[in-house]
C-alpha cells in the first residue's frame, strides 16, 4: 500500500526532461558544490565564539553528528534494508527519468543526501537562534533532498526517513554541545537586534545567506553555460 503512493510520487517529482535543469540539479547534489556554504558556517562559528574550546566544540559536535548520521545509514541501515536505488531496481528503472546517466550508487533507504544536510541544519539551527537563519537552512536540506528525487535515486519515503533521523542526530549532538560547552563558557543570554540570544551577530547570519543563495546562482551560471 505505502509502495502504491511512494512510486507515483517518486515519477511526479523525476526529471523534467528538460538538459538545463538537468545540470543544475546535478550541480546543486553534489556536496563539493556546497563547500563554500561550509566554510561560511565555519567563519560564522569562529567569528561568535572567543576561545579555541567553544570553536572545537561546536565544530567537534556538529562533524560527530554528521558522521554517526552517515556511519548508521551507510554501514547499518542501507545494507540491512538492501532497497535498490529506483534508478538501478530492474523493475522500474526503465520508468524513471535518468539525468545525463546519473544513477547513483549503493542503497536507497534511507537517504545520507538528507539524513546529513537536516543534521547540519538542525544542529546549526538550535546553535544561532535566528528565525530568517533556520529557515534558509531548512530550505537548503530540502533542495538537497529534492535533487536526490529528481535524479530519481531515492524514494519519498527515503527522503522522510532520512529527515527524521537527520533531525535526531542533529538534536543529539547539539545536546551533546550544551553539556560540554556550558563547561568552558558562561551561560549569556543576548537582548540585541545585532544579536541572537546566544549570541550570534546577524551581519554574520546575513552572509551565510548570502553565501548560500551566490552558490545557487553559481549553480545556474554553470548550467546555463554547460547546456
Amino acid at each position: 500500500m505505502f509502495y502504491d503512493i511512494d512510486l507515483p510520487l517518486l515519477h511526479l517529482l523525476n526529471g523534467s526532461g528538460s538538459a538545463l535543469i538537468d545540470q543544475l540539479v546535478l550541480t546543486l547534489t553534489h556536496g563539493v558544490t556546497w563547500i563554500p556554504l561550509y566554510l561560511a558556517l565555519f567563519v560564522l562559528v569562529l567569528k561568535n565564539n572567543e576561545s579555541s574550546s567553544q570553536i572545537f566544540i561546536i565544530v567537534g559536535c556538529c562533524v560527530l553528528g554528521v558522521l554517526f548520521s552517515a556511519g548508521i545509514d551507510d554501514l547499518l541501515v542501507k545494507p540491512y534494508f538492501g532497497r535498490l536505488r529506483p534508478t538501478h531496481d530492474p523493475m522500474i528503472k526503465h520508468t524513471i527519468d535518468v539525468a545525463c546517466g546519473y544513477r547513483g550508487n549503493g542503497y536507497s533507504f534511507y537517504s545520507g543526501h538528507a539524513s546529513n544536510t537536516f543534521s547540519v541544519a538542525v544542529y546549526m539551527a538550535l546553535l544561532v537562534r535566528s528565525r530568517v537563519f533556520t529557515s534558509f537552512m531548512a530550505l537548503w536540506s530540502l533542495l538537497n533532498c529534492y535533487t536526490r528525487l529528481y535524479l530519481g535515486v531515492h524514494y519519498p519515503s527515503d527522503i522522510v526517513c532520512g529527515l527524521f533521523f537527520g533531525s535526531v542526530w542533529g538534536t543529539a549532538a547539539y545536546c551533546l554541545h550544551r553539556y560540554f560547552y556550558y563547561k568552558v563558557s558562561p551561560r549569556i543570554y543576548y537582548i540585541s537586534d545585532a544579536y541572537t540570544r546566544t549570541g550570534y551577530a546577524a551581519k554574520d547570519i546575513d552572509m551565510v545567506i548570502a553565501v548560500m543563495l551566490l552558490t545557487v546562482v553559481y549553480a545556474v551560471l554553470k548550467s546555463i553555460i554547460t547546456t
